[in-house]
């Protein structure tokens, strides 16, 4: 009994232990629960209808499209600007993809297999067109020529056969453009379905056939808003949300943006590194004045053209050696000039000057052998057999070649920045044979038999050396930038500070409003995406760290001054644009006071008013007042509905002014006539326009959450 009452004495004790226990336990787990829907937040580029696309994923579809552009346009990479119009492409595309796919599921639209194939056998969609299964007959696409293809390729598959590379390149083609037509079928369908939903008939036919077509010409009295001094308007915070108020739907934004100040600085090279450079280009003129061998020079001043010795046509020398070498006499150097374009300073030397083909056909024989020896044997027999008659095509059999003839083209060799020995011995010899002449060329591991059939296109070729330097700035410069804009960023620790500064040190502290998050840099330099990361991860008032961008030359620095999230943006952002809204509104009161009494144009003029002629006013166009010099839609629908003859019945509320007028002449336009049919159809393809603009409050109400800026 004494123990069961010592255990009773501990029960308090023992409710807290297991009590904490117990908490430690959920907090564990909550603790992990949260910690792994944070990791999973981390990995989402965004959301979509409540759809999370990872990172993963959305590269994985950026890979995929860059893959067929790779196909389509012959490339083998991409710039950074040509990289975020990818992602930007394919974001789009996936937003535009899932919102779509959404509604149509909602109401049972679909694109069926059947329509699909139908599509296919018609072949007749303009994406169709750009494949490789075109008949070069008929220049239509061929649904046979992809289903050979198709059966082919899993023939192989299914045999566990090696697949060739540009296999697989056509087949991941085709399954994107595949997916890319149905999602698009898809959408024209939804596009069309909506479009259906806006009817034409005759009435509506011929009102906006009128709009068009029927052209007034007026006299105008124009009373501008600058005629009013500002400082004459008084403009109280009660005007102010007063007009918010009243156009507050106008300033509603879906995404977040914000509002930063920012220092930019460029490091440039400094009079001491451009003098250092010219010293050195001077020196590579003088050696190439005085005959130096070209190869030692080039390399010897770092030339960015690398010498290959070969002749080559304009189009493949930089654009500013070009323009001078026409110009110039063989065996002439240039002095050393500046290029701005490209930033550099540059020397010429033009060492030969020749006409030659642009492009060449022929035909060879390689011969090898146990040895070289031997194969100079066989290539010298081969040779006398063919300069003794012997057919071409029967003598390549005899080595188990087939002879057939090829064409070397300038394009195909003259941009390359290295030829090897032997290829610039075949390249001169193919150039210089003449039709029909045989030549046994000796190379290094081998003799090729050649013969020249066929010379196109004449041209001159040129053989120069180039030696061209970008205008750098040293590392002593560099560091120098660095350490005072370092000093500037220490000191700088507020925003005012950031302000007072700048003069000090040479800086300027400039502004950018509405920063978005899928936008790719800050201020047009490239390699910000470290300093956008900042942006949106920092609050008002904050001070970014530096950050060194652009193409390694760039230093930075941003505050970030304002946050607008996702709504309505408050007033005070809006004081400004508010402000002259109140402004044009008083000053049309004011104008509307004094010209209450005028009746006629004279009565206008006589006030103060400025009077011009205008024509050729329809009410689908929005007239321009080069009085005001503002385009004035206002003014539009007024005079449509104002007779032939009669003065406006009332002051005309405008951009830039107020207007009075009067009507001299309405007639339809010279030449036009009503055909209800073609005006049907007119409207028809417009409600297919506005249908298109659907798009925009589907992505309102999807609310689309863009993580991209975090990743790329």
């Amino acid at each position: 009994m004494a123990a069961i009452g010592k255990i009773r004495s501990w029960g308090p004790t023992l409710v807290l232990v297991i009590g904490l226990a117990l908490f430690a336990f959920i907090a564990e787990e909550l603790f992990r629960s949260c910690q792994a829907t944070s990791n999973e937040q981390r990995q989402q580029v965004g959301i979509v209808l409540g759809e999370k696309i990872s990172v993963q994923d959305f590269q994985a579809l950026v890979e995929e499209y860059q893959e067929v552009l790779k196909f389509t346009q012959g490339r083998d990479n991409f710039s950074e600007e040509e990289l975020n119009q990818i992602k930007d492409q394919v974001w789009n595309e996936y937003v535009q993809n899932t919102i779509i796919a959404k509604e149509c599921e909602k109401i049972g639209l679909t694109v069926t297999d059947e329509e699909m194939q139908d599509l296919l056998k018609m072949g007749t969609n303009p994406i169709l067109r750009n494949t490789p299964f075109v008949n070069q007959q008929t220049q239509r696409f061929d649904v046979t020529i992809l289903s050979k293809f198709l059966n082919e390729y899993n023939s192989l598959q299914s045999q566990g056969s090696q697949i060739p590379d540009n296999y697989k390149a056509i087949y991941s083609y085709w399954r994107y453009m595949e997916k890319y037509l149905r999602n698009q079928t898809l959408v024209m369908k939804y596009q069309n379905l909506l479009a259906g939903c806006l009817l034409s008939n005759p009435v509506s036919a011929e009102a906006a056939y009128n709009d068009q077509t029927q052209e007034s010409s007026i006299v105008l009295a124009a009373m501008p808003y600058t005629d009013i001094n500002d400082n004459d308007v008084k403009v109280e915070d009660a005007d102010l949300k007063a007009k918010y108020n009243e156009q507050k739907e106008m300033y509603k934004q879906e995404v977040e943006t914000r509002d930063i100040k920012y220092v930019s600085f460029q490091v440039l090279p400094s009079d001491a590194d451009r003098a250092a450079l010219m010293a050195t280009m001077q020196e590579a003129q003088k050696s190439l004045q005085d005959g130096v061998a070209t190869e030692q020079v080039i390399r010897k001043a770092q030339s960015q053209v690398a010498y290959t010795g070969m002749a080559v046509t304009r189009a493949a020398l930089p654009t500013d050696i070009a323009a001078k070498v026409d110009s110039m006499a063989v065996g002439q150097t240039s002095m050393v000039f500046e290029t701005r374009s490209d930033n550099t300073l540059n020397v010429v030397k033009l060492l030969s000057k020749s006409q030659m083909p642009d492009s060449v056909e022929y035909r060879m024989i390689s011969v090898g052998g146990a040895t070289i020896e031997a194969a100079r044997a066989t290539a010298d027999s081969i040779y006398q057999a063919l300069k003794g008659g012997a057919v071409f095509d029967s003598i390549a059999a005899k080595y188990g070649q087939n002879g057939s003839k090829m064409w070397l083209t300038s394009e195909q060799y003259q941009s390359s920045p290295v030829i090897d020995a032997d290829s610039k011995t075949l390249i001169s010899t193919i150039n210089t044979l003449g039709v029909n002449e045989l030549k046994n060329l000796e190379l290094s591991q081998a003799n090729i038999i050649l013969q020249v059939t066929t010379r196109k296109a004449m041209v001159d070729k040129y053989d120069v050396a180039i030696v061209k330097h970008t205008i750098d700035f040293s590392k002593e410069t560099y560091s120098k930038a660095y350490n005072d804009f370092s000093q500037y960023v220490s000191e700088s620790t507020t925003i005012e500070a950031l302000e007072q500064n700048a003069s000090k040190f040479g800086f300027r502290v400039l502004d950018r409003a509405d920063v978005a998050s899928y936008e790719h840099n800050i201020a047009g330099v490239r390699g910000t995406r470290d300093a956008m990361k900042w942006i949106f991860d920092a609050n008002e008032k904050e001070i970014s760290p530096l950050y060194e961008c652009g193409n390694n030359d760039n230093l930075l620095v941003v505050a970030l001054t304002k946050v607008h999230p996702v709504g309505y943006r408050d007033m005070e952002s809006l004081k400004e644009e508010l402000t002259q809204e109140v402004m044009s509104d008083k000053k049309f009161e004011a104008i509307a006071a004094k010209y209450a009494a005028a009746k006629s144009i004279d009565e206008a003029k006589g006030m103060g008013a400025k009077v011009d002629t205008v024509s050729q006013i329809t009410f689908s166009a929005p007239v321009y007042v080069q009085l005001t010099n503002a385009s004035e839609p206002a003014l539009n629908g007024a005079v449509a509905a104002t007779e032939k003859g009669a003065f406006s019945k009332k002051l005309v509320k405008g951009n830039r002014g107020a207007y009075l007028f009067q009507v001299l002449d309405k007639k339809d336009r010279e030449g036009a006539k009503f055909d209800a049919k073609n005006q049907e159809q007119t409207l028809k393809q417009r409600n297919l326009q506005a249908a298109s603009r659907f798009m925009n409050e589907l992505y309102q109400n999807a609310k689309v959450i863009d993580n991209r800026y975090i990743f790329f």
